[in-house]
């Protein structure tokens, strides 16, 4: 395993961050036990939940295990997330002072701990005002109950706007950023990327292997089976299957993973989470296993090094489409401008 620090901060963890979602839903407690026990094994430290994750049980689940293992529990880095309905009522969802300050003493409950070292943000609160949103989080910070903060599935202007608000303020500034991001899903990098890089965060990407369409599994115009997300429900799985399915740039970017992988000697899954780990502000790549297996293969990523033509062939097949203003040949491409040659 190898390890990078959190974004500007000072706590370190490693590449591969487990993520729990799965954590009483697709994995029962035996099996959730089972891959916090691997995962601390093999280095990993810092782990991720959220209090909607099976409505508390993720959390649940985490804390009888962190109370069972106080020897792995002091190696690893909790991190979890709010911000979405955990109740019926009108203030029991958003970024308010009012919900954020139940959800995190909930979410302390649930872990079994007096203290979370990452409190993120699950999404935009349009209605709430930023400034709310950070001074509970930086009077969380000076009370004790967390060490940092972060945001998910914030846009780039989001990212910007909390980071310089924060900052402007004297309060303590958010360290990371939970965007979905792959080989198939890459349109983040039209702004958001670069927020992060400005802004001091560290990206911790999910979904890197795309709900699993990077690792093989699945066949084209065929419907899916198996042990999968997609298998599993004929019905909705076609749905979500249908969209990618109908891009020719889906499978352009399958054969190349598989290409490199062959080559390599490396599963797919692997190769993609390497590329993942690879690109710039990525501080580490959220594994979604739900097996120890899976697991397990996702883990070989961590000491894969892909070398730079290879990494420079998925860049390329998988490059996101920037055609339309203001991205394309109308917008920034106009205004990009290089320094004469002083010689």
């Amino acid at each position: 395993m190898k390890y990078r620090t959190l974004g500007a901060s000072g706590t370190v963890v490693s590449t591969q961050t487990l993520g729990t979602m799965t954590f009483g839903s697709e994995a029962d407690e035996e099996t959730s036990g089972e891959i916090l026990e691997a995962f601390a094994a093999a280095g990993g430290t810092l782990v991720d939940t959220a209090d909607v994750y099976s409505r508390g049980v993720s959390e649940e689940i985490i804390g009888r295990w962190l109370a069972k293992h106080p020897t792995e529990a002091a190696q690893l880095v909790i991190a979890t997330k709010g911000r979405f309905p955990m109740g019926d009522g009108p203030n029991d969802v958003g970024l308010s002072r009012r919900h954020l300050r139940a959800a995190l003493d909930a979410s302390l409950t649930r872990l079994g701990t007096d203290h979370i070292d990452l409190y993120q943000m699950h999404a935009w609160d349009a209605v709430t005002p930023i400034e709310e949103t950070l001074r509970f989080l930086d009077d969380a910070v000076t009370a004790g109950k967390i060490s940092y903060y972060g945001f998910s599935n914030y846009l780039g202007w989001h990212v910007a706007k909390a980071a310089a608000t924060a900052r402007a303020h004297g309060w303590t500034a958010p360290v990371s950023l939970q965007p979905q991001y792959s080989l198939l899903v890459r349109d983040i990098e039209h702004e958001t990327v670069a927020a992060c890089l400005d802004s001091g965060l560290g990206m911790l990407p999910w979904s890197p292997l795309a709900g699993g369409w990077l690792t093989g599994k699945y066949q084209r115009d065929a419907a899916p089976t198996g042990e999968s997300r997609l298998g599993e429900d004929p019905e909705r799985g076609m749905e979500a299957y249908a969209p990618r399915n109908a891009q020719q740039r889906t499978w352009e970017v399958v054969d190349a993973v598989r290409e490199v992988a062959d080559a390599s000697g490396a599963s797919m899954a692997q190769v993609a989470l390497a590329w993942v780990a690879a690109q710039p502000a990525v501080t580490s790549v959220i594994l979604g296993a739900r097996t120890v297996a899976q697991l397990a293969d996702n883990l070989g990523a961590a000491d894969l090094v892909l070398p730079q033509e290879s990494l420079d062939k998925l860049t390329a097949v998988s490059a996101p489409t920037m055609d339309d203003y203001p991205y394309g040949r109308l917008g920034i491409d106009q205004r990009r401008r290089e320094v004469p040659d002083a010689g």
